[in-house]
């Protein structure tokens, strides 16, 4: 069989598709990453077939409103030229899906922790009624516009996100962390993290007498920016915090706050040393959390933030952070809070355990395996 990945390019996205890759070249297929030139190397790190894309924001998350039709042509190029089999693509990588759908190949993608759009059963309740359907329609006019471009006959389906969901959908996550009885579509199955990163460096947080908390900042859509609460729950504490700014933007670290700050390509030896995880509540970060049992303190803005905060609350897994304009002892309070919590502690560990039993890259791999049938 012959699989062609076609991720985003971000590590989010690309990492979990190199994970279920090099499950299927264990299994003997020939697999080929499509990566931009940040990705290319990456890939290649994953002992797996590269070929290179040199437009560095056609495959980023980062673009995907705008650059869907580039995508569409780039992995349309790449189809016809490696003759695939299957394709296996990242969620919001619409012109993956396009083009699959116009060379009539399948098409398995790898979505994020939790489900975003609505389940079949409706939203599930209040505890759950962030605005699935807003989002769901927000994602098919982008899609919609992939798909015109690259001059597809109208679709006519039953239900309106099944071109979103390819021919398998994967969740990363587990089914603790959806409400309570709510259905899932048809095509949508829970496989697990599918964790994989490069290997890290060696200078990992050098030994203080302070312990640590791991930072990882997402995009804040207009939200509110964490770096006040982060300065103010830092500063005179008695933890101290590593940052990864992850795709944010520049930092705002105070001078006297107790904050190590960088872009790696890794967080999983961090998380390890750091007693809580403190993000605004994106995969990568609660996923590695989750993996190594430590409770999450959550901010969340916008895309999927809200949603996965929400499933991490609704587990027992996370405390919230104060709102802006709590004050620096209420911020250092939650950090110690959610550090010291036997319970959330426990939580964390009980459902990170099933997701490290899952053999979550042997089952992505037979999902792929089972959809090029």
């Amino acid at each position: 069989m012959k699989v062609l990945l076609c991720p985003l390019d971000d590590p989010g996205y690309l990492y979990p598709a190199l994970a279920v890759g090099r499950e299927l070249r264990r299994r003997a297929h020939t697999v080929h990453v499509l990566a931009g030139p940040g990705a290319a190397a990456t890939a290649a790190t994953a002992d797996l077939e590269v070929s290179a894309v040199p437009d560095a924001t056609a495959l980023s998350v980062t673009h995907w409103t705008v650059r869907g039709p580039e995508q569409y042509t780039t992995v349309a190029r790449a189809v016809r030229r490696l003759r695939p089999d299957v394709l296996v693509t990242s969620v919001l990588h619409h012109g993956a899906l396009v083009a699959a759908e116009a060379a009539g190949l399948p098409v398995v993608v790898l979505g994020l922790t939790a489900h975003l759009w609505p389940y079949r059963d409706g939203d599930a309740g209040p505890a759950d009624a962030h605005d699935r359907t807003w989002r769901l329609t927000e994602t098919l006019k982008h899609y919609q516009a992939v798909r015109e471009a690259a001059g597809l006959a109208p679709r006519h389906d039953r239900f309106a996100d099944t071109p979103l969901l390819g021919t398998a959908f994967l969740l990363r996550g587990h089914p603790l962390l959806e409400p309570a009885d709510a259905e899932l579509p048809p095509a949508v199955r829970h496989v697990g993290p599918c964790w994989w990163e490069p290997e890290p460096a060696e200078a990992e947080v050098p030994p203080d007498a302070k312990p640590l908390a791991y930072v990882h900042l997402g995009r804040t859509f207009g939200g509110t920016s964490l770096w006040p609460r982060l300065n103010a729950a830092f500063t005179s504490g008695s933890y101290r915090a590593v940052v990864e700014l992850g795709r944010s933007g520049a930092p705002q670290a105070a001078p006297d706050a107790d904050l190590i700050v960088g872009r790696r390509p890794w967080m999983g030896p961090l998380v390890r040393q750091a007693d809580l995880v403190l993000t605004n509540a994106t995969s990568a970060p609660v996923l590695g959390a989750l993996l190594h049992g430590k409770p999450l303190l959550v901010a969340p803005n916008g895309s999927e933030q809200q949603v996965l905060a929400a499933a991490c609350l609704r587990a027992g897994v996370a405390h919230r952070l104060p709102e802006p304009g709590a004050t620096a002892a209420e911020l250092r309070a939650a950090v110690e809070r959610t550090a010291h919590d036997p319970l959330l502690r426990s939580r964390a560990e009980e459902i990170g355990g099933l997701l490290a039993d899952g053999k979550s890259e042997t089952r992505a791999a037979d999902a792929v395996e089972v959809a090029a049938r």
